[in-house]
């Protein structure tokens, strides 16, 4: 969300230096080999996260409608959200291509960082809705909650995202409001933070460690009660349909929580000492902390190439879509050897009746 995009976009930043009356010296983020690698690497990963959310917005949003579920709507906001993260990165690269416009830079400290941890949050949150309802589907079958139902979800997408723009709003209209006025193609997003966008920032940045760990323990709670569900089952009926159904969700659930983990907690592990104890020490171990944060990202944005996981195996109407197209294309095929075969056969009919035509023509020449 917008909270972190200001404090944690670093270029150079300027460490002062109290000994002997010396002037203040430079602490370099990153050099020319470091950028060059995260330039190639997001630029990859820009392309696959476009093309594969592409490919699943359009499979979701230009399908038939009549049997949407809760937990399509659920994966669509996700796939939404991706694709929205798959567009911030461009201004990320730019950023590591050194590009040296002030223009740019603006843009990039007070909209760019923003909205791309905006779409980061949103995906943590629809990730957590989505094991949430298979979690209740497996567990209390007997019981529909808001969760399972399309209205539910369609209320529940549009609060979570009007929460998040709102927060991140409040940041981006701050930081316009009280930007301080500084050279911004050497210094780092944050050293143009006022007091007040500084206590803005702490705020919202407990509020987004919050909706992590909150979402993570969710996590970790639903696949544990459904392992133990299925460890029940399979104690009285081992191979019994419900049985398979269990470990199918449990493995399906498993997927899930390795994919979050995977992307969000090393960020959210590095996060906090960068952004509050790495400024107060010295250059070495500050440069320490920046390449574990930049690397925690470039993992965070995994993301959306490993989502589309989620959406095969969570979405029966994304496997029936993906199926349908190969058998449109088999189809296809099929129709036109068919086609060939016909015409083929047709043109030896046609042959064979000209020669008849002929011989009987001959014949009666003849007598």
């Amino acid at each position: 969300m917008g909270n972190t995009g200001g404090a944690e976009e670093t270029v150079t930043i300027t460490q002062s230096a109290v000994s002997n009356g010396s002037n203040s010296t430079i602490c370099e983020q990153g050099n020319t080999s470091t950028h060059i690698f995260f330039v190639v690497v997001y630029s990859l990963v820009f392309v696959v996260g476009l093309l594969l959310n592409g490919f699943t917005l359009n499979v979701y949003f230009f399908r038939a409608q009549r049997n949407a579920s809760s937990v399509t709507i659920f994966l669509k906001n996700l796939a939404a959200a991706d694709f929205l993260i798959s567009l911030c990165l461009p201004m990320r690269i730019m950023k590591y291509a050194n590009v040296k416009s002030v223009i740019i830079r603006q843009v990039y400290c007070n909209f760019g960082a923003s909205a791309f941890y905006l779409n980061m949050y949103a995906s943590i949150m629809f990730m957590g809705y989505i094991a949430a309802n298979r979690y209740l589907k497996i567990v209390h079958t007997l019981e529909t909650h808001i969760l399972q139902t399309v209205r539910g979800a369609h209320i529940i997408s549009t609060v979570t995202w009007v929460v998040l723009l709102a927060v991140t709003s409040s940041y981006i209209l701050v930081s316009l409001l009280t930007q301080q006025k500084q050279n911004i193609t050497k210094l780092s997003c944050d050293e143009l933070h006022s007091e007040q966008l500084s206590m803005l920032y702490k705020v919202i940045h407990i509020f987004s460690a919050t909706i992590f760990l909150a979402v993570l323990v969710c996590l970790v709670f639903f696949y544990y009660k459904t392992s133990r569900r299925l460890s029940l089952a399979q104690q009285k009926h081992p191979a019994s349909v419900g049985s398979k159904k269990l470990a199918r969700s449990r493995r399906n659930m498993l997927v899930l929580v390795s994919v979050f983990c995977i992307c969000f907690v090393p960020y959210h592990l590095v996060r906090l000492p960068y952004a509050y104890i790495s400024k107060r020490m010295n250059c070495s171990w500050h440069q320490v902390f920046f390449y574990l944060k930049e690397l925690a990202v470039f993992v965070s944005v995994l993301n959306v190439c490993l989502d589309p996981l989620i959406y095969f195996i969570f979405c029966k109407a994304f496997r029936a879509r993906l199926s349908l197209r190969r058998m449109f294309s088999t189809t296809e095929v099929s129709n036109g050897a068919a086609n060939r075969e016909r015409r083929s056969s047709n043109e030896q009919t046609s042959s064979i009746r000209r020669k008849i035509s002929l011989t009987t023509v001959t014949k009666n020449s003849v007598l």
